[in-house]
């Protein structure tokens, strides 16, 4: 039985004899692995393990996956090896998700995976092993931008799978070796796909946050890495509202797990009154103090402006100053935006008549021309209305 492969950078030069897959245990990366066979590939796959504390926990699903992944290579009749990657993904991604989260900002862990383990440790190790390109089950694409030379990192066709934002820290040698099968296709023909051929985790629910915190209550898993330092929570009057346990557990935006009601805040929007929502506005860390407003409209939340570091662009080169479509966070339309020149600290953002919501330190602040993903770079402050800078 065979498909269609879709219209790619897989069929734009002659195939490589060896392709190394991450099988996560997924339908999507299931079927990547079915659809570069399919085209010709040799296809080896590979899970990597890159949590081991809770591995005996309810929580981590670890085991499973890897004998999802085990079935799955047995049914599309590939070998599949199973690598450690722990002790790395510790040393670059777990320690510097606390860093970020003990400073009081709230880090993206993904958007680190993925350019520190998935697309360098992984893609180091499928070197290794005589593979010329790697593939993974992102929702992306790579072109080839015959003008340039350079490879283009662009958004993946299902507008609500598309997973360029966190892979926007990628370069070109990266992009250069790396095959994201299934970007041309729906979530749907990826599902219908896997159910035609018999894959055993074909109607497997997709899998939600990272493995080291899993379903948990994310304050549980913290509690064990991050003490905890109470303080006051204000409103914007400087009214003590109550208190919060640790700056560090919550993140702005944030409507549930607050602990306060039945205070209406003068001048509240949207549904004024002693019910309406409350929505983390500032951390303030000198003080240990956090703010809280009321009402999802409300100016506090409303940001003009932002200022970016720690900046990666897929070219190698900032793009020029100009208007472009950002993305403040995951699962955001993009929004205009006026992009100054960047400088090796980072760049800046102006929104003009487009405010965002609760921008926020540590997330990424990622740049898009059209489809095309630019890069971006850590948030490092905000400037919303009628507020001090987050």
């Amino acid at each position: 039985m065979s498909h269609p492969v879709p219209p790619s950078s897989l069929s734009s030069s002659p195939a490589p004899t060896r392709v190394v897959v991450g099988l996560s245990g997924g339908v999507d990366s299931a079927v990547s692995a079915y659809l570069l066979k399919q085209q010709g590939y040799e296809v080896v796959g590979i899970f990597m393990k890159n949590w081991e504390d809770d591995d005996n926990d309810e929580f981590c699903s670890s085991r499973q996956d890897f004998i999802d992944a085990a079935s799955v290579a047995d049914v599309l009749g590939i070998e599949i090896e199973h690598v450690n990657f722990a002790a790395e993904y510790k040393d670059r991604v777990f320690a510097e998700f606390l860093r970020e989260y003990q400073s009081g900002r709230t880090p993206n862990p993904d958007v680190l995976c993925n350019a520190e383990i998935k697309f360098k440790a992984f893609l180091d190790h499928a070197m290794r092993l005589g593979a010329e390109k790697i593939a993974t089950g992102h929702y992306a694409r790579v072109r080839l931008n015959e003008a340039t030379g350079r490879h283009e990192l662009l958004k993946g066709l299902d507008p609500l799978k598309d997973q360029s934002y966190f892979l926007h820290r990628l370069n070109q040698a990266q992009l250069s070796k790396t095959l994201f099968p299934v970007g041309e296709l729906e979530k749907t023909e990826v599902r219908r796909i896997a159910e035609e051929i018999g894959l055993p985790n074909a109607r497997k629910k997709d899998s939600t946050g990272i493995c080291f915190i899993g379903e948990r209550p994310f304050r549980d898993f913290l509690n064990r890495y991050i003490s905890k330092e109470p303080g006051p929570i204000k409103d914007s009057r400087g009214r003590v509202l109550g208190q919060h346990v640790g700056l560090s557990f919550y993140t702005l935006g944030q409507r549930q797990g607050l602990g306060i009601g039945g205070v209406k805040e003068k001048g509240a929007q949207r549904g004024a009154g002693d019910h309406a929502p409350w929505f983390v506005a500032r951390k303030d860390i000198p003080s240990n103090t956090l703010w809280a407003v009321q009402g999802h409209d409300h100016p506090w939340l409303q940001y003009d402006s932002l200022a970016a570091d720690n900046a990666s662009w897929t070219a190698g080169v900032p793009p020029q100053p100009g208007l472009y479509g950002v993305k403040t966070r995951y699962r955001q339309a993009d929004a205009p935006t006026q992009f100054s020149a960047a400088t090796e600290a980072g760049f800046s953002l102006a929104f003009g008549d487009h405010p965002q919501w609760a921008v926020t330190p540590g997330q990424s602040a990622v740049l898009y021309d059209g489809d095309v993903c630019l890069g971006g770079g850590v948030i490092a402050a905000g400037q919303a209305r009628g507020g001090p800078k987050a």
